[in-house]
Parts: C-alpha cells; structure tokens; sequence
C-alpha cells in the first residue's frame, strides 16, 4: 500500500468492475487515459470470480511501454475518502495480486494523479500469457463469492460501449462466451 494523502479527498482510476459498480460514493468522473499499462485478463481469480479449485479471469493493468488504458477516473470527496480507501483496499487487495499505487492520467481537462490498482507480474495470480481462446474458455464457466465470471465480462464489456471506451479484447472476449455458454 502507498501513504496517500486524503484529506482533500483523492482520484481512483476505474477500467474494470469499478466503471459499473464503484461500490461508494462517487463526487466527480471524468473520462481518463493511463499510459504505459494495459487493460487485459491477466490475472488469475480465486475470490471474486473464481475459486482456487477453478479460478477464473479478472482484469488487471499489466505494464507495457508503448500502450494505454481509457478508463474513468472518480473523485471520491472528502468525508468519504477514509471509508472508501479502506473499503477499496479490502476489496482489490484481498489476495495481494493487485499493488496500489499512484498514476498520473490524462483527461480532458489536464493531468491528474489517482489511486490506481495494477497487477504484480511476480505474482502467482499473474497470467498475462493466455491467449484469448483460453481466456473465454476459462470465463465461460468460472464462478467466485461475487458471482460468474461471465457477468464480471460482460457487465465491463458493455459498460466500455455504452460509455465509448470500447475495448476490442473485450469486445471479441464478450462475443465468444456467449458463444461458449450457449453451447454448454
């Protein structure tokens, strides 16, 4: 964890589950782009979305020089700020995947720096290798304490059209399970 100064409140940047479901108060978003990191299913699920028996897929921002995210960045005010870090914490840290750390992101209006949650590519969850055939097979069956895989896509997917931040992994990922569930 990173010492964070919340006192006028603080930036979190959302790019996966965070873009439907923040889970707290939210003062402000604004359209952002974070650089250098990319959206992808590279790590491994064993609470939320999977079980360490079958664990399934979650989104995580793995590292690459040349590529970005368009994601949304929320201001979280003030006098929710310590409930929210804490809560944020208790749910993106949970396995230790996932190392908070402090971006700066581009909007329109300017830079700003936000609390940004990225993958730990030494870690045992980090599987940023899968193809994206393996990835929907994976996705079209896992569930975890928060519920299937499959809502976890396609409730990201579809948020990413609506909002305009249209993903093409994504996209193609949320097609091929449909697919796939069918077919079972």
């Amino acid at each position: 964890m990173v010492d964070i100064d919340i006192s006028d409140g603080f930036w979190v940047f959302g790019y996966g589950s965070l873009l439907w479901n923040p889970g707290f108060p939210v003062a402000e978003q604004k359209q952002a782009r974070l650089t250098g990191w990319h959206r992808s299913f590279c790590m491994r699920s064993i609470h939320h979305r999977g079980t360490e028996e079958k664990p399934g897929l979650v989104l995580a921002l793995d590292h690459q020089e040349d590529a970005f995210c368009d994601g949304v960045a929320f201001f979280v005010a003030p006098e929710h700020a310590e409930k929210t870090l804490a809560e944020l914490r208790e749910r993106e840290l949970v396995s230790s995947a996932y190392l908070e750390t402090i971006q700066a992101l581009e909007t329109p209006e300017g830079s700003l720096q936000a609390v940004t949650y990225v993958i730990d590519p030494v870690h045992e969850q980090y599987c940023g290798e899968l193809a994206l055939e393996e990835q929907a097979q994976i996705m079209s069956t896992a569930v975890g304490g928060r519920g299937p895989n499959t809502e976890y896509l396609w409730n990201t997917a579809a948020h990413l059209e609506e909002t305009g931040l249209r993903d093409a992994d994504l996209s193609w990922l949320a097609e091929r399970v449909k697919v796939l569930v069918a077919d079972q």
